[in-house]
């Protein structure tokens, strides 16, 4: 397994709406994405900070996707 990177929130978004989700919701800082098979995840999005690389994991399990999916 390819070692975990830093990645922005906003990033992981685009990301994951490259990969077939939407933004269901926003509440603060935390944007809820929604898949059509009812995969969903909550991505945080802090201006200027990366998101934990613990809870980025969290996020890829969530979704079913891995780190090489993160990339354009």
């Amino acid at each position: 397994m390819p070692p975990v990177p830093s990645v922005r929130g906003d990033k992981i978004v685009k990301a994951l709406q490259r990969h077939g989700f939407v933004i269901d919701r926003v509440r603060g800082s935390h944007h809820i994405m929604r898949h059509a098979d009812g995969r969903a995840t909550t991505v945080p999005v802090h201006r200027g900070r990366d998101v934990a690389k613990g809870t980025l994991r969290g996020i890829l399990r969530d979704v079913g996707l891995g780190i090489v999916d993160l990339d354009p």
